[in-house]
């Protein structure tokens, strides 16, 4: 088996390696999304950012709140993800990394599906690296209620 290089979604170690990792997953993410996202696109373009046994914990009161583990909860969350937002637009993003901690700070401009109702809103992400991938992610949205809200036909 190659040794990975500094530069894959396998190796980082540093800060700047993590920051890498995600500016690299979130571009991945962005190919899988105009690919035509769940049931278009091949997750293998996400999975090798996360690790097997990855944990997405999201809010309960969202539409697609609760628990998602390893690739397959992944690719359930895309799938919920794509039925509630129309679109889920990213406009910048910060990093701070501290090797395998991460915090990213995004501000986000969505549409609802079930609405039509348009909403900005930031989300502040902590994301813990293991071996090199994502192996935890925890998202925290100002004001949940608002996105429930929206996102309620």
């Amino acid at each position: 088996m190659p040794t990975p290089s500094r530069t894959s979604p396998t190796s980082p170690t540093s800060p700047t390696d993590t920051t890498t990792l995600l500016s690299r997953m979130y571009a991945a993410e962005s190919a899988y999304l105009a690919a035509g996202g769940p049931g278009a696109a091949s997750f293998d373009l996400l999975a090798p950012f996360f690790a097997p046994d990855v944990v997405l914990h999201q809010a309960d009161g969202l539409p697609y709140g609760g628990t998602w583990r390893g690739h397959a909860g992944m690719e359930r969350f895309f799938l919920k993800m794509s039925e509630v937002w129309e679109s889920f637009d990213i406009e910048g993003q910060e990093f701070l990394a501290t090797g395998a901690t991460a915090v990213v700070h995004t501000q986000v401009h969505a549409r609802a599906r079930a609405t039509g109702a348009r909403l900005s809103f930031p989300v502040l992400q902590t994301i813990t690296v293991r071996d090199g991938r994502i192996a935890e992610v925890r998202p925290f949205y100002w004001d949940t209620g608002a996105i429930a809200r929206a996102c309620r036909a």
